[in-house]
This record gives C-alpha cells, sequence and structure tokens, in this order.
C-alpha cells in the first residue's frame, strides 16, 4: 500500500505493509542511514526520530500510524548549519564509537524544545532511554548544558 511521508522536509512515497517499522522504511526502503537498529524492543534509543519535534523510537512506530514530519539525524540541522546539539556534542567531543549517538542527539533536541534549561536530573531523566556502551554519559551531560546555552542566544 502507498504511504506518503514527510522525511526531513521532502516528501516520499513507499509501496510497505503498514505494519512495518518506520526503521525498516527509513534504512531499508529510503536509504536514510542516519538512524540506527539496537535493540528493536525500544529499550536503546538508537533509533530516536522526532515526529512532529517530538523523540520517538522508530523500530516501534508503524508507518502506518505516522501522522506528521519526520525527522532524522540527517534534518535536525540547517542545510548550511549543525543544530545547536549537533555543534555541542562536536565542540564536547562526545562520540566515542558513535553508534548510539544519532539517537542521543535526537532525544537531547526534543529535550531541550520543552526545556531550554534542563538541571543535572532533567537532563539524566530525559536521556535515560538512550544507551551509550561506550559510557559518554558525561560528555553528553556537558553537550546538552552547552546546546542549551547555544540555543538561548541563537
Amino acid at each position: 500500500m502507498k504511504t506518503e511521508l514527510e522525511i526531513d522536509g521532502r516528501q516520499y512515497s513507499v509501496d510497505v505493509e503498514q505494519d512495518m517499522p518506520l526503521l525498516w522504511v527509513l534504512r531499508d526502503e529510503l536509504k536514510i542511514k542516519g538512524v540506527k537498529y539496537g535493540c528493536g524492543i525500544a529499550a536503546c534509543g538508537a533509533c530516536t526520530v522526532h515526529i512532529d519535534g517530538v523523540a520517538v523510537r522508530s523500530c516501534q512506530v508503524a508507518v502506518g500510524d505516522v501522522d506528521g514530519a519526520v525527522t532524522t539525524i540527517e534534518g535536525l540541522g540547517q542545510p548550511d548549519a549543525l543544530h545547536a546539539v549537533q555543534s555541542a556534542w562536536i565542540e564536547h567531543q562526545v562520540v566515542q564509537c558513535g553508534y548510539c549517538q544519532s539517537g542521543q542527539i535526537m532525544q537531547a533536541a526534543d529535550l531541550l524544545s520543552t526545556t531550554p534549561n534542563p538541571t543535572d536530573e532533567e537532563i539524566d531523566d530525559a536521556m535515560s532511554g538512550n544507551l551509550c556502551r561506550c559510557g559518554t554519559y558525561p560528555r553528553i551531560r556537558a553537550a546538552v548544558k552547552t546546546a542549551a546555552i547555544k540555543m538561548q542566544g541563537a
């Protein structure tokens, strides 16, 4: 069945089963590879994308249930500029292996859209569903704080 999707500001038409996870549509059908498969049960956060600005685990959202614009890590920034969270991630050299980081960044961007000046506890709570095997959590927290400052100055 044909499904129309808006992803990263572009329109797509895909002919897939309506119960196919959005993650597979993004990666396998549309070749958008920034979103990662981690666990398949929404426990790790590697597949996090935004639907209408809200972080969701794309492994658990059926494409037929998508009702709104999808933003992946590829569409988070502007065409000629990184999002403040992406910039802060680079500044703090958060990435170690990098596998979880697109999901981490998407979750952090969602947090900052609703909580512009988060406390350590708010950051830890919001980011707790995103797992990092390398343990970069202190750098993640520092980058979120830097991104908050950058976003307030924008």
